[in-house]
């Protein structure tokens, strides 16, 4: 468990803080930036930091519980409750955020990326500000907010906000791990909320669905020799023949996209990487030799209503067929389909009543939702969707840049004030509804 007594590594966090005026330190915006300061990048993310941050700041809202659980020895997690007054006769309702982001190369900024600088027309620079400490500090501010506004209102539901480690380098030890939980199940959880991405107009994007990532290497063998001679089923020649049929393929899917018949993660995607050929010399590569083998890597993503049987054949038959002398290795970083056997995606129709809910409540609080995606990427919602729980991805930022992962990634002050009104009624809502779900497999269209 975490010992709230390990505060070395807060040091410097907590003395750049305390520069900041007391007043200044305490609202909104201000813990907002604070959050974004403490260094959570990868390849060694602060977890402790965050972790006592949060809690912190969760002690000051009544009747927030707290607990933190490690699903390795240095990997931990923590979870916030908001008790319902139902329990436990209608499922929970979970927002998920995650504690870990991306590198930045400083050098590349025009701000320090984890000094949370906000300019003169309120932008706050941050690694992390829009991917995804932005819903993380807005879930709790929308309950203090709510419990300050209407402090007679008790949700039905339990309320879990969730904080989970490793998200950006796949989750698997992460939320893959905490799924499979005691901790978890006991949660008995009905819907969940997890990171969306930002809107460049003035409507809210909500992402039903994740692309999968298959990492693809393709290996040609053949006969070596002499520069100049022309040889059949050399390991090169098969390979551009095997690279020309993908890019082709690739052609494909990408006219599909301009013409706008379907959105770019709505069809499978696929791009080099990597190539790997030749003889190394000091000065280069020895030119008058045709090498033994040649190897590529593919980046492949599958939108849910892709056939991984079909892909998987495509691949085997024209990508990389054994005839000529060809090899192939699919390395599935997720999967496509739940436990069972539906396409791994939530439905956006009357038909769930947790769309309903969540559509009106954004309504309510005076957005409007754009047609509802696919993510071209890959979240943590995928865990939770592959269990059957309907998940939806929601990051109230409109009229924004897309900036994750990029360099001087910021989110306006306004932006972000006006998420945390969003999630007020998102919460209320969600928590007040007594419906029921069950779960049912979406039509697969096969791209």
């Amino acid at each position: 468990m975490f010992n709230p007594l390990q505060r070395v590594p807060l040091l410097l966090f907590f003395l750049a803080l305390s520069t900041i005026s007391a007043a200044e330190s305490d609202t909104p915006i201000s813990r907002f930036q604070n959050y974004l300061r403490i260094n959570t990048a990868h390849p060694n993310p602060n977890y402790t930091s965050p972790i006592t941050y949060l809690i912190n700041f969760a002690n000051s809202i009544p009747n927030l519980h707290s607990k933190v659980l490690h699903l390795t020895p240095t990997i931990p997690l923590l979870l916030l409750t908001w008790p319902g007054t139902s329990t436990p006769s209608l499922p929970s309702i979970l927002f998920n955020s995650h504690l870990d982001s991306v590198p930045a190369e400083p050098e590349k900024w025009t701000h320090p990326p984890f000094s949370a600088h906000k300019t003169s027309d309120g932008r706050i620079f941050a690694r992390g500000a829009q991917d995804d400490k932005c819903i993380g500090m807005q879930y709790l501010e929308a309950i203090k907010t709510i419990q300050s506004k209407d402090p007679d209102f008790k949700p039905l539901r339990n309320v879990h906000i969730l904080y989970v480690p490793e998200e950006e380098v796949g989750g698997f030890d992460g939320m893959g791990k905490f799924v499979e939980t005691k901790e978890f199940k006991e949660l008995n959880v009905g819907f969940v909320m997890d990171e969306g991405q930002a809107s460049t107009n003035d409507e809210f994007r909500v992402f039903y669905a994740d692309r999968t990532p298959w990492h693809m290497v393709i290996k040609a063998v053949g006969t070596p020799g002499h520069g100049s001679r022309l040889y059949d089923n050399t390991a090169m020649e098969n390979l551009m023949k095997s690279i020309e049929v993908i890019t082709k393929f690739r052609e494909s899917k990408f006219d599909i996209v301009k013409a706008g018949l379907a959105a770019n993660s709505e069809v499978i995607s696929v791009n080099p990487v990597f190539l790997k050929a030749g003889i190394p010399s000091p000065t280069g590569f020895v030119m008058n030799m045709q090498p033994s083998e040649a190897e590529a890597g593919f980046d492949i993503r599958m939108p849910p209503t892709a056939d991984p049987q079909l892909m998987r054949k495509i691949i085997e038959e024209q990508w990389a067929p054994a005839w000529r002398n060809m090899t192939y290795e699919i390395t599935e970083k997720g999967f496509l389909r739940d436990n069972m056997g539906c396409p791994l995606m939530t439905l956006t129709s009357d038909s769930n009543p947790w769309w309903s809910v969540f559509n009106e409540a954004v309504t309510r609080a005076g957005g409007k939702l754009s047609k509802p995606e696919i993510l071209a990427s890959t979240t943590d919602a995928r865990f939770m969707r592959r269990l059957g729980i309907p998940t939806f991805g929601f990051s109230p930022m409109k009229n924004t840049p897309i900036l994750l992962h990029d360099h001087n990634e910021f989110l306006k002050d306004t932006v972000y004030l006006e998420g945390i009104k969003v999630y007020e009624s998102i919460i209320k809502s969600l928590s007040s509804f007594e419906g029921s779900y069950e779960h049912r497999c979406n039509a697969v269209s096969q791209q």
